[in-house]
């Protein structure tokens, strides 16, 4: 096996995984299309590819994997979750002459990203806490 191989396979993971996640994120935009108001959709989002991407330190069969950990987090849910669309979106919103709620949905996207990003955390077990931070040299 060559020095490459590694690379390729991570690429691979991350590639593969984004996929899924980018056309999951599309699939569920189809359903909720964007309206004049709260960008909902994107909010949700990214809401939720933050808590489970924060949650992924917590499933030992993750931290044991790295090329599931390449799939899952950079890939699907890098893939699923989007700072653009998220930028767009506040964009549209003061173009639109909605700069109170453009204001709004910045901060509360922002808000309830760290509370999902804290309640993954808390959701998660002191062992495996602390079984992540031995892993990760924060001990």
């Amino acid at each position: 096996m060559t020095a490459a191989a590694p690379a390729l396979r991570a690429l691979a993971a991350v590639a593969a995984g984004g996929a899924l996640g980018a056309v999951g994120r599309w699939l569920i935009d189809g359903l909720a299309p964007l309206g004049s108001g709260f960008p909902w959709t994107t909010f949700a989002i990214n809401v939720v590819g933050s808590f489970l991407l924060a949650a992924l330190p917590a499933l030992a069969v993750v931290r044991r994997s790295p090329g599931l950990v390449l799939f899952l987090g950079p890939g699907v849910l890098g893939g699923f979750t989007t700072l653009s669309a998220y930028a767009e979106d506040a964009r549209r919103l003061v173009d639109s002459g909605q700069v109170t709620l453009a204001a709004a949905y910045v901060v509360g996207t922002l808000v309830a990203c760290l509370l999902a990003v804290t309640a993954a955390h808390r959701l998660s077990a002191p062992a495996e806490q602390r079984e992540f931070d031995r892993e990760e040299g924060n001990e």
